[in-house]
């Protein structure tokens, strides 16, 4: 009982980061069609060492303008439930829109509330120039920072590697470097190509078994994650390039991420039959 009153908490501030692994890590193909369309949607169910139901994320894309500009919107909800929710309340939430054919990203939208510690930020990003003004609306502040050449926000680079990344070229070992800019600082972010695998997944209903791509986000090891390789993800083999599962090894215990709902996708999801 003390485990789960006192651990699962703090770790629940880690909430953040497993989500943003689902909406940014996700490595993708190079191909003529996009993988992705206007209504695509997408829902996560979070469970801590695999038996406590500890949360929940949704995906949604759409079509709009942003300053007569044609964009992709993208809205990321995540909040926890049930035990975890009573003793630790998140309530998370990621917007970004980004050009609807380079994928570029002109704005990014973090609202959160994890326990209290709560952030209100926008950032609008001026490639041009190869800046991101940052208006903290929490602490009423406006600050500009130098971006790197190319930079994706949390949640546009998911989409932007979906489409310009080339999986086919890939082999067993092989390590892919991306850029992003969040909050005040530019990151970058490392993923090791496991190779292919096929696994089980229950979504909307209905146990499948689905062909995968398996890759290993790196992570700073410390007081919440074991080692570097401490999380694992796979995405599905087929044209849609969707998330499926995400597992994290903790210091104690290990956090995991399931696809369990969707609807919108592009293309037809790709399931394998028993012989």
């Amino acid at each position: 009982m003390y485990l789960v009153t006192f651990t699962i908490p703090y770790k629940m501030k880690k909430l953040l980061l497993i989500i943003g692994v689902i909406f940014c890590a996700q490595i993708s193909f190079a191909q003529e069609k996009s993988a992705f369309q206007d209504g695509e949607w997408f829902k996560f169910k979070m469970s801590y060492s695999g038996w406590l139901k500890a949360g929940e994320a949704t995906l949604k894309i759409n079509e709009k303008q942003l300053n007569g500009k044609p964009v992709y919107h993208v809205v990321g909800k995540g909040k926890t439930t049930g035990l975890i929710n009573a003793v630790f309340k998140v309530r998370d939430r990621y917007e970004s829109y980004f050009d609807r054919e380079t994928g570029t990203p002109y704005k990014f939208i973090r609202k959160i509330d994890e326990g209290g510690h709560t952030k209100d930020i926008e950032i609008d990003f001026d490639h041009a120039e190869q800046v991101a003004v940052v208006n903290n609306k929490k602490h009423k502040k406006i600050q500009t920072f130098e971006t790197e050449k190319d930079v994706q926000d949390m949640v546009s680079m998911y989409y932007y590697l979906r489409n310009n990344i080339d999986v086919s070229k890939l082999r067993r070992g092989d390590e892919i470097m991306t850029t992003m800019f969040f909050d005040e600082e530019n990151y970058g972010f490392k993923l090791k190509y496991l190779g292919k695998e096929t696994i089980d997944v229950d979504v909307n209903g209905t146990e499948v078994k689905v062909k995968t791509l398996k890759f290993r986000p790196y992570v700073m090891a410390g007081r919440v994650f074991k080692e570097e390789e401490s999380l694992t993800l796979w995405v599905s083999a087929d044209q849609n390039r969707i998330p499926l599962k995400i597992k994290a090894d903790l210091a104690i215990g290990s956090l995991r991420a399931d696809l369990v709902a969707f609807k919108g996708l592009k293309h037809s999801f790709q399931i394998e039959f028993d012989n």
